[in-house]
């Protein structure tokens, strides 16, 4: 069975509390809303997680909640800390752990953007991938059947779409 990533960078985040630790961080209005809409399109598109993981920050987390309620509650969502502001190096390296054929992946920029542009054969022509704001989410599909086998340049591009369009 050929595998599938679906990379999300968080919803938008407040920054409205400068006493607040980076990784407590919440997310604003905006970014509920949004979480909710791509919540509401992976459903629609038949993008459907088995495993979702995320860096254990009150963004990524609280951006998969919100998400949830529109997904199969089969899908189980684990917090790895080694996400948390990663390198596109670090999350291939947990990518390559894996067993599920459907993860959702939600961390941060720069490296998830990077994984992004540097994970698939070619990058899609959207004006906004190469900034890959917040909410941000590619859909990558994989020719073969285990995490362990994906490289650089070796996806294809099934969708992109930033909450704003939807």
């Amino acid at each position: 069975m050929p595998l599938t990533l679906i990379l999300t960078r968080h919803a938008k985040s407040a920054w409205d509390n400068p006493a607040l630790d980076d990784f407590e961080r919440p997310l604003n209005g905006r970014g509920r809303s949004s979480a909710q809409k791509l919540g509401q399109w992976l459903s629609a598109s038949g993008h459907l997680p088995d495993t979702v993981l995320v860096s254990g920050a009150r963004r990524t987390v609280e951006t998969w909640s919100r998400m949830a309620s529109f997904l199969p509650a089969t899908a189980t969502m684990e917090s790895v800390p080694a996400l948390y502001l990663a390198s596109a190096d670090i999350i291939m390296n947990v990518l390559r752990t894996r067993k599920s054929p459907v993860i959702m992946l939600i961390a941060h920029n720069p490296g998830i953007g990077d994984l992004a542009g540097r994970i698939v054969t070619e990058t899609p022509s959207h004006e906004k991938f190469a900034k890959y704001p917040a909410g941000a989410t590619l859909v990558v599909r994989f020719d073969t059947e285990s995490w362990a086998d994906i490289g650089w340049g070796t996806g294809e591009v099934a969708e992109f779409v930033v909450p704003r369009e939807l």
